[in-house]
């Protein structure tokens, strides 16, 4: 299944995740990510499998997930174009909101200028484009090293800070 970039390193992909095309036979074994509106139409039957994960599309919003949050040790947002950062903000809202602290993963058009700004916002893991390298992408992760702005772990400006 790949690698991908969770915490700033370079792992194995223990996650497959599914299209809304491909759950017309059922779910395979292993760990799954299903599209939202599959996890709401199968719920009670998604909870007793336990290696189901969700991902959230542009529109879909994380307030859908509140009440089942803490059954998810991954929730991923799909990128389907760089264009479109609605997902930096789901992923804001996941962190500080609702508090979730488990992986968020952000899969699709994911590019290594994007890492240290979706990290900011509160993601921890990352799919790299196939077309493109994970070992140049990773560096995206250190691009600044001092921040003006707070963020997801520290939200004080920087003249706030020691």
């Amino acid at each position: 299944m790949g690698k991908v970039i969770v915490d700033g390193a370079i792992v194995d992909n223990q996650w497959q995740r599914l299209e809304a095309e491909s759950l017309e036979n059922g779910l395979p074994e292993g760990k799954v990510i299903v599209p939202l509106a599959y996890w709401q139409s199968n719920r009670d039957e998604l909870i007793s499998r336990g290696d189901v994960a969700v991902w959230l599309a542009p529109g879909e919003e994380p307030r859908d997930l509140e009440d089942d949050l803490e059954r998810f040790e991954l929730i991923a947002i799909h990128f389907p174009a760089f264009k479109d950062g609605r997902g930096y903000s789901y992923a804001r809202e996941l962190r500080t909101r609702y508090k979730f602290q488990g992986e968020i993963r952000a899969t699709g058009d994911v590019l290594r200028d994007q890492l240290f700004y979706l990290q900011r916002c509160g993601f921890n893991a990352f799919e790299v484009r196939a077309d493109r390298s994970i070992e140049e992408a990773i560096a995206g992760l250190q691009d600044f090293t001092v921040t003006y702005q707070g963020d997801v772990t520290d939200p004080r400006p920087i003249y706030r800070r020691a």
